[in-house]
Parts: C-alpha cells; structure tokens; sequence
C-alpha cells in the first residue's frame, strides 16, 4: 500500500521541478550570450568608459578645423574667381555697381563702420541664486540658443548692416544652432563665451537690445544667476564677407 500510495507523488514532483530547471538552465545561457556579445562588442576594451564620446567630440573638433580651413582656401579661390569675371564680363558701370549692392545685401562683402560686440557666457560654476531668486536649475545656467537667435535679432532690428558671430559673418541662409552647451553655425563648432558683433549705428543697435522681450527675459536671468553679458562699442571697424558656399540647393527662382 505504501508502495502504491508513494508512486503518483514521485512523478508529480518531478513535472513540478522540472518547468524551473529548464528556467535555470535558460537564464544561465542567456547570460553566456550576453557575455559573449559583450566580448565581441568591447575587443577587449572597456565598454562601461566615456572613451567613445570623448573620441566623437574629437572627432567634431577635428572636423570643424577642417571646415575652417576649406572655407579659407574656398575664399581666397572665389576672390581670384570673382576678379577674372569682372574683368571679362564686358558689363558696364551701371551693372557692376549693382551687381556690388546684391553682394553686399547678400553679406559676401566686407562691411565697415562704428560697431559693437555683445559677449554672452555661461554661469561661473559655483554659480548660486541671487537673494529673492529660487536655486537655479542645470538649464538656467547655460546659454541657449534662443538667447543667442534673442541678440542676433535685436541687432538686424536695430538696423545692422552686417553681424559676425563668432567668426563667420551672417548670411540670409545662416542658422544659429545650439546642440547641448555648443554652437554649430554653417558647419562649425564653438563654445561659449559666444561674441556676436555687428556694425551699424550703435545708438540704434543699443536701443534694439534694450526693447527685445527676448533679451530682456535673458537679462533676468543675468540678474538671478549670473550669466554672462557684455556690450562693448567700437570705433572704425571692418566685419569680412561670407567666406563659404552661397549655393542654394532646394532654393528656386520665384515666379
């Protein structure tokens, strides 16, 4: 009778263990896959380190010094390119002189005149809330690009004839982009403190950035947590042209 009691136990208790070993057994072969993937990955590296980004922003460093001196060379071509077709083009004065005003609107030509900078930078990193302020997040501490697109805005409102940021000059097809604590502007890659120069009436250009809501709003935070801002004027000064590549690939005529 024991006998015959014991044996439905015995194979009851085997189907019951069984569904966990074979569970076991999977998780540890999956745990070989992932060791095995893991060694292919790192050929012997460590994966678990920053070397990776570290290599890509050198990489973007690299890159945008290329970009700086192609658009050097791409410059100096264009000038000689530019002298030998106006020596041989056959026009006559009046079509020069506005052929002149298109190159200059277009930003392609030296503008000079009185002028000023306005310096924009991150917060000191110590940096803290100024009393009646609350305790600044990591974002308040920074220059965005909209404080950047704020300044360049106010000044062409306030009748610039010309802006550099950094140093590029500013055509219609220029695009200040911010991507985290960098600038990228036509194919280069700054850091902050960011200059953004421009030449025209500096009374006007002043009063420009003291009515933009934009650049008020930034100046709150200037206040708050100590973000960088300065305006210095200049006398006589030269901003160069546009020194890169002024073809429009999706642009057309319009009719």
């Amino acid at each position: 009778m024991s006998n015959s009691a014991d044996s439905p136990a015995e194979p009851a208790r085997r189907g019951r263990w069984r569904p966990v070993r074979l569970l076991t057994a999977a998780v540890f072969a999956l745990a070989g896959l992932i060791f095995v993937t893991s060694f292919h990955t790192a050929k012997g590296t460590n994966i678990r380190t920053d070397d990776s980004l570290l290599r890509l922003s050198d990489l973007v460093r690299e890159r945008s010094d290329k970009n700086a001196e192609l658009e050097e060379s791409t410059a100096a071509v264009r000038d000689e390119v530019d002298g030998l077709a106006r020596r041989d083009d056959g026009s006559n004065g009046a079509e020069d002189a506005r052929l002149g005003a298109l190159e200059k609107a277009a930003g392609t030509t030296e503008v000079a005149g009185d002028g000023l900078t306005v310096t924009l930078d991150d917060a000191p990193p110590d940096a803290r809330a100024a009393p009646g302020y609350p305790e600044p997040h990591a974002n308040d501490l920074v220059i965005h690009q909209q404080d950047l697109q704020a300044v360049v805005n106010a000044l062409w409102q306030g009748g610039a004839r010309g802006i550099r940021v950094m140093d590029q000059r500013l055509i219609s097809t220029s695009a200040v982009r911010c991507v985290g604590n960098t600038l990228i502007l036509q194919g280069r890659v700054y850091s902050p403190p960011y200059k953004v120069t421009a030449v025209g009436d500096t009374g006007r250009l002043r009063e420009a950035l003291a009515a933009s809501p934009a650049v008020q709003n930034y100046q709150l935070y200037v206040k708050a947590y100590g973000l960088g801002w300065k305006v210095e004027e200049h006398g006589a000064m030269t901003l160069p042209g546009y020194a890169g590549t002024v073809d429009l690939r999706y642009a057309r005529p319009a009719a």
